[in-house]
């Protein structure tokens, strides 16, 4: 494979519009203003990594992520697709900031209009009827849907909208080119077996001008990113402190669903000259032959965290050939001195060096040795001569960690780019200590990541939580429970837990903080889990799971 570099000087003058050729971060939940009126159309997450399913490693698998923030129960129209958009994947594979091959999305939402036979006996008249299904749905049988959607991909050889060539991908079981995505987790009354039903819409497929075969699911899945939302966006107000334990806080997206687009794709059809290819997607909207997009992803957490309020519409409407507009974002960013401002006194103090070229490496560039390629733009890089790293042997920091088949070498779901960000940002790639203060302390949200989280096998992400049962005993607060069952307020409690076997004690002001008396230490308590439940145990520094139940002793 031929090797391409490219001095940092020459990068940076063509980011600045100073090259003849021409040439910024995106996990992204409503992360621009306008895009937030534009659910449908809200790129939210964007993988791509070398298959690590058995068999499977001349493979490289791409997710797009869309629709952010689904509650499991948001009927009664769930979440579908707007037919009104195209949904794309690039890949440039020629160093060039321009895709080369983009696989091209297209929905469509078809109404049955099933009825029911309302009125007298003799005298009834067919009435549609307002939900989307009337009945369960089954492997064999959906006919009580009432809503279909499905979708048509294309492969596009060549700049987006002049394509040099364009082709159907097709079904290789009858070779339609129509494919079905299924219906949203309704509940477990409207889809008794989801995994089931979902799954027969797992499709081999034929990709024109690709040599082996390739695999395509779009559905509703869990929502693959982890991330303590509200309490990193209000002033990153971590409970546990981001110098605190990497596991200590909840998962604020730990009840959302998503949707995704899962490609996997024959290496030797997406690479070029270089084992190196650069991936991103957006979406559009179109109206008649005009294509107007509005969102973009490549990195994630750019858009969020990097691009200035002003520009972020902008960002998401762009292309990375033309990333020169926000070099000044990278190049001299203010997380780390927002960090600073709120944690300066606990050692929190950012990075002195300027221009910061760590973060041109990268975000804009490739890193030199793992996956730099001569292209310049913000755009997510994958080596795919770097073999995939099974499940178990994955680590969730990935390269800073030892691990290079990981972010930011392509990414894997489970990644902990939060987590890599804030200390990459702070610092960890500088090459002079001096100008990093706390390049090696371990910043982190308190949501913890890693590949045990998801499956091992294609498409990855787990299925989607149902809509219902959504009884609230078994998710609600656990001291909301042991207050209902110990105490006659809900100020405080002190009860017997028969896990711990000792007694507890917590109230409001403190919560999810427990005092554990037989061992004259504190826990922190992870909102959520149970059966067991998980904690976070100050003494040790480790989590511990605990079974048992509550005495209302």
């Amino acid at each position: 494979m031929k090797k391409i570099t490219l001095s940092k000087t020459a990068a940076l003058a063509c980011l600045m519009g100073l090259s003849a050729t021409g040439c910024l971060w995106g996990s992204s939940h409503r992360e621009a203003p306008l895009i937030t009126t534009m659910p449908k159309l809200d790129g939210t997450d964007f993988y791509m990594f070398n298959s690590y399913q058995e068999g499977r490693s001349d493979y490289v698998t791409i997710i797009a992520n869309y629709i952010p923030l689904q509650d499991p129960g948001g009927g009664p129209n769930y979440f579908t697709f707007d037919p009104d958009a195209v949904y794309e994947i690039h890949i440039d594979n020629d160093a060039d900031a321009v895709e080369d091959i983009t696989f091209q999305f297209q929905f469509t939402n078809t109404i049955r209009g099933l009825t029911l036979d309302i009125g007298a006996s003799g005298e009834t008249q067919a009435v549609a009827v307002p939900v989307i299904n009337i009945g369960g749905i089954t492997v064999d049988s959906n006919a009580a849907l009432n809503v279909d959607e499905t979708y048509t991909a294309m492969v596009l050889r060549g700049p987006r909208r002049q394509p040099q060539s364009f082709s159907d991908i097709s079904n290789l079981a009858d070779g339609s080119t129509e494919f079905t995505k299924p219906a949203d987790n309704i509940g477990n009354k409207s889809i008794p077996d989801y995994d089931a039903y979902a799954s027969q819409y797992i499709y081999d497929i034929n990709i024109p001008g690709c040599g082996e075969n390739g695999r395509l699911f779009v559905g509703q899945r869990k929502d693959s990113f982890v991330v303590n939302l509200g309490e990193t966006f209000d002033l990153i107000n971590i409970s546990t402190s981001p110098l605190g334990p990497v596991s200590g806080n909840s998962d604020t997206l730990a009840g959302k669903n998503i949707t995704s687009i899962i490609l996997e794709v024959d290496k030797t059809c997406l690479v070029d000259e270089s084992a190196i290819i650069a991936g991103w997607t957006t979406a559009s909207k179109v109206e008649g032959s005009e294509f107007t997009q509005v969102s973009r992803l490549g990195h994630p957490l750019v858009n969020e965290l990097v691009i200035g309020l002003p520009d972020k519409d902008a960002f998401n409407a762009s292309e990375p050939k033309d990333d020169g507009q926000f070099l000044t974002y990278v190049t001299h960013p203010t997380l780390p001195a927002i960090i600073e401002i709120l944690y300066g006194a606990a050692g929190a103090i950012a990075p002195t060096s300027f221009p910061r070229d760590d973060l041109v490496d990268v975000f804009l560039t490739g890193v030199p040795g793992l996956n730099e390629d001569g292209s310049v733009g913000e755009m997510l890089r994958l080596n795919t001569d770097i073999a995939a790293v099974g499940e178990d042997s994955q680590h969730y920091l990935g390269v800073i960690a030892g691990d290079t088949a990981g972010f930011p070498n392509g990414r894997r779901p489970g990644d902990d780019v939060v987590d890599i960000a804030l200390r990459v940002v702070m610092g960890k790639l500088v090459p002079n200590a001096e100008d990093a203060p706390a390049g090696e302390l371990a910043f982190t949200d308190g949501a913890k990541v890693d590949a045990g989280f998801f499956d091992s096998t294609f498409p990855y992400l787990k299925s989607p939580l149902p809509g219902s049962p959504n009884d609230l005993t078994p998710a609600q607060s656990f001291f909301d429970f042991v207050a209902a069952a110990n105490s006659d307020t809900d100020d405080e409690v002190f009860f017997f837990d028969l896990g711990f076997d000792s007694w507890i004690y917590t109230d409001r002001s403190i919560y999810p903080y427990f005092y554990i008396f037989a061992s004259e230490s504190w826990v922190f308590y992870l909102e959520g889990t149970t059966s067991p439940r998980t904690f976070f145990d100050f003494a040790t520094g480790e989590n511990i799971d605990v079974n048992g139940m509550v005495s209302s002793m």
